[in-house]
């Protein structure tokens, strides 16, 4: 596999990048959770379902939006342990002494519109195992 990075600073260079995808014909796509692609993820999905690209997506929304697919933390779990910690600090905790913590809960969401109209066949073993998947 060969992977491919692009920088998209604004909408200018996102519509470039579209046209340089276009032209190379991936076969996939992984869109990042930056700034640009969080304002432009339905622009994003979109590009890809045209383009029949199947699309792994780091914001589960860009996945509502119609992307393929996310797997990532839980932002719902996340979000109370974030407020554990604001609680922990304003009753006067160290935040210096507090441990860091990675996510403990993950979710998969299947956009199994999006995968029949790029024609991808998700196995079923992985839709038992979706937490979401979107019809």
């Amino acid at each position: 596999m060969t992977a491919q990075s692009w920088e998209v600073r604004n909408v200018d260079s996102l519509e470039k990048l579209f046209a340089a995808l276009s032209k190379q014909r991936p076969d996939g796509l992984y869109v990042t959770a930056g700034t640009q692609m969080t304002a432009n993820g339905k622009r994003i999905a979109d590009f890809a379902l045209k383009s029949r690209l199947p699309s792994m997506c780091a914001r589960r929304e860009t996945v509502v939006a119609g992307g393929l697919m996310y797997y990532g933390q839980d932002p719902a779990d996340s979000y109370r342990r974030v407020a554990y910690y604001v609680d922990r600090i304003l009753k006067g905790a160290n935040p210096t002494e507090l441990p860091v913590e990675q996510p403990k809960k993950f979710e998969l969401l299947i956009n199994l519109k999006t995968a029949k109209e790029i024609r991808v066949n998700i196995p079923q073993s992985l839709l038992f195992r979706a937490d979401m998947v979107i019809q």
